[in-house]
């Protein structure tokens, strides 16, 4: 009885946050997935970045990674990873290593899901231009360098990244004749489902699930809004999600 009457005062407390209101358009309507035909052109004025050995250049081959985006919660990662395991997606992608300044979690070990570093490394990194994203979220830095994307180019494959709104609008000020990524955002039916999936999971404390929601909605305002990705996938079911996702991937990249 004391675990129900808990669980039922996290969600009031949740529900009480203000909520976003979303225009459902049509289009939403055809399909988990739908490809948005015109992209805005790349913003060349801010594309000056501090030298750096690890920056692009003209003489650099044209960086074409795959950005995943979407809130916390909405199942990208159980998508990313269904992709890459069940749809062949680890013969064409791969995963770069990012840097973050978040302390690791049980059994992520360093140099192979992030590299952890501290404040000021990364600070001293991102003035020396080595970063091709970079932003600050829910307190911490994370950012994904130039060279691990030509690493993985080199190897004939395309890079995968699952970085957050930030992450997309920095990428975007940086888009040239060698940087052009393709975009996809996942999102939730609606910031209600979100919530519902947040609790559900059963490892946030009510202020994280707060906090989380309370991001996810500026994130899926500007995902939601037309032009900003190449694809928007909505997660109304995983499995229907995931195979949208593996086939939008396919028209993308013309695999």
């Amino acid at each position: 009885m004391f675990c129900i009457l808990t669980t039922q005062l996290t969600f009031m407390m949740i529900t009480m946050l203000p909520l976003l209101v979303f225009r459902r358009a049509e289009s939403f309507r055809i399909g988990a997935s739908q490809l948005v035909r015109s992209r805005p052109s790349s913003h060349l004025e801010v594309l000056a970045e501090p030298f750096s050995s690890s920056s692009p250049s003209s003489s650099d081959m044209v960086l074409d990674p795959l950005v995943v985006c979407g809130p916390s919660g909405v199942g990208k990662g159980t998508m990313i990873q269904k992709f890459m395991e069940e749809w062949n997606g680890k013969d064409q992608f791969q995963f770069t290593v990012s840097h973050t300044t978040r302390s690791p979690r049980p059994g992520e070990v360093n140099g192979i899901h992030y590299h952890f570093v501290d404040i000021p490394s990364i600070k001293r990194g991102i003035e020396n231009g080595e970063f091709l994203e970079h932003a600050e979220v829910h307190g911490n830095y994370y950012g994904t360098s130039w060279q691990s994307l030509r690493d993985i180019q080199k190897m004939g494959k395309h890079c995968l990244l699952d970085i957050d709104v930030q992450g997309v609008k920095n990428m975007k000020r940086m888009e040239s004749d060698t940087l052009k990524p393709k975009y996809i955002f996942i999102s939730p039916p609606s910031l209600e489902v979100l919530q519902e999936r947040l609790i559900g999971r059963q490892t946030e404390s009510v202020e994280s699930v707060a906090r989380r929601t309370a991001n996810a909605k500026a994130e899926m305002e500007y995902g939601l809004e037309k032009g900003n990705f190449d694809a928007l996938i909505i997660n109304h079911d995983l499995n229907e999600a995931c195979q949208e996702f593996a086939s939008t991937i396919r028209e993308l990249y013309d695999l």
